[in-house]
């Protein structure tokens, strides 16, 4: 049996979720997320607890039951905390500048590179060389702050470029003249 997915999930006070067949909806106070599971992995809410049960022990079934259990937990999670990626400027001259709800970064191309928010989607700019997006879904947050990192990834020689916040880069040696 599955660690993970045989682990009730808590519904905390203040999120409404509603499971229909295997389309669920978890509204809460950051906002709302739908989601589709697999038709086989059953949802079961019992008062203020929700369960994933598996149809067998098949190896797609094992496999489906840990993850469903993941995903509806991220979902309850995020519309009540909320999720956040942060990332690091490193470079003489790279920054980060919100204007508006988009992202404008330079970071050593000839014209700054403008990145738009999605919908659920915020970012920060607390500091020129910090970025926080933040958002309600984990997968989505991810995504794009994955999407900011590829703009300009990490140099290995001399350590300029975009990277996570305490993301450790390798730096390779130099040519010897």
């Amino acid at each position: 049996m599955s660690r993970i997915g045989r682990m009730p999930i808590q519904v905390p006070s203040g999120v409404d979720v509603k499971i229909d067949g295997h389309e669920v909806s978890v509204k809460g106070p950051k906002g709302s997320i739908e989601k589709s599971f697999h038709p086989d992995m059953k949802l079961v809410a019992e008062g203020d607890t929700i369960v994933v049960q598996r149809p067998s022990d098949a190896k797609e079934h094992r496999s489906l039951h840990g993850l469903t259990r993941s995903l509806l937990a991220n979902m309850i999670k995020g519309v009540t905390e909320g999720f956040q990626r942060e990332l690091e400027i490193q470079g003489t001259g790279y920054r980060a500048v919100k204007q508006g709800n988009d992202l404008v970064l330079t970071v050593g191309y000839s014209h700054p590179v403008e990145i738009k928010a999605e919908p659920g989607i915020e970012f920060e700019v607390p500091t020129p060389t910090r970025i926080i997006v933040k958002g309600i879904d984990k997968e989505q947050v991810g995504q794009v702050a994955a999407d900011i990192r590829r703009v300009r990834p990490p140099d290995p020689y001399k350590g300029k470029g975009i990277r996570y916040a305490g993301e450790h880069v390798r730096m390779k040696a130099g040519k010897t003249g």
